[in-house]
């Protein structure tokens, strides 16, 4: 997954792999492509409006609240589409791209309870062992934190060992790939995407462990301050993760803008290290996914593509055909 991308052009780009197919998002649109078991490629685009689109998308702090909640809502859409052209669901091809409005708010609760109990309960529970052996509180937050970041790496790299896993992180590579190539200016052909790294210093994934670390020194703060037992110390957890939020997306924010700096490349290294986890090699085919994905926004977006892009449309057409 990549956080909104700006280009010469002004407009924003992000991604995010689903199953075999790319997610793109632009500034008011978002579309999906995904490769069919029959080999050819099926998109679908769509409008955005609301809170993805609204004024407070450019609220410092709120927007890091809103591009969370959009990553987990517009994946969940983005994921149900393509399981769906995945495993041939005809309805899918016709249009019908929507959960069942109560099976999609139950699947959002079933892993937001799941995120909730995994990264933020457990720790806190496990370092209270700590407590037993008369160990310092903040000596006990340490322990939290460094619990969580072990959980959260942990988690990436055992799914990543799975086989459909690790074809999902080759199309976020593809995604990574096809959005360098579009910022550098470069036409979206295979031939000039595949140079570039799979890596990208915006990547969601990067946000994450942003999230993880800022959550970190909150935790930290909060209990030097603040001494109220475990219930407290769990609840400020739950109910601290907006804000957490909204500082990590500026942290992202201001590394993106002065990533020409030494040492701010120095800084989110790990960032970088992370993506060798999420992120995978693809091969030409899924490269050619991505491509079909932002190419559907393009074509979507109000303001005029450059020229090299909208030409390459037409190589897409005698590709596989796009549905």
């Amino acid at each position: 997954m990549s956080a909104p991308q700006t280009t010469a052009t002004n407009l924003y780009y992000g991604g995010q792999a689903v199953l075999e197919g790319v997610m793109i998002r632009g500034p008011e649109h978002m579309a999906v492509a995904v490769r069919h078991p029959r080999g050819h490629i099926v998109r679908h685009a769509e409008r955005l409006s609301g809170i993805y689109t609204g004024r407070a998308r450019r609220i410092p702090l709120l927007r890091g609240m809103i591009v969370l909640w959009e990553t987990m809502v517009l994946g969940m859409r983005a994921l149900s589409f393509s399981s769906r052209i995945a495993y041939e669901d005809p309805a899918a091809e016709e249009g019908a791209t929507e959960f069942p409005e109560k099976v999609f708010w139950g699947t959002m609760a079933v892993a937001l309870l799941f995120v909730v109990a995994v990264f933020f309960a457990a720790p806190i529970l496990l370092a209270n062992i700590l407590e037993a052996f008369d160990a310092h509180r903040l000596v006990i937050v340490g322990v939290e934190g460094a619990l969580r970041l072990g959980l959260f790496v942990g988690y990436i790299a055992l799914i990543g060992r799975l086989a459909e896993i690790r074809r999902v992180f080759q199309y976020h590579g593809a995604e990574h790939m096809t959005i360098h190539a579009y910022e550098a200016g470069r036409p979206l052909t295979v031939e000039a995407v595949r140079p570039f790294p799979k890596e990208h210093t915006r990547c969601g994934t990067s946000f994450l462990l942003v999230v993880v670390l800022v959550a970190l020194v909150t935790f930290f703060a909060f209990d030097a301050l603040v001494d109220e037992g475990l219930i407290v110390r769990t609840a400020s957890r739950i109910f601290l993760i907006p804000a957490v939020a909204g500082v990590s997306y500026e942290i992202l924010r201001l590394g993106a803008r002065f990533n020409g700096h030494a040492v701010v490349r120095a800084m989110f290294i790990p960032n970088i290290a992370l993506q060798a986890l999420t992120t995978k090699v693809p091969d030409d085919s899924q490269i050619e996914v991505a491509i079909a994905s932002f190419q559907a926004v393009l074509e979507e977006t109000s303001r005029a593509a450059p020229l090299e892009v909208r030409e390459d449309a037409q190589a897409l057409a005698a590709a596989p055909p796009l549905d």
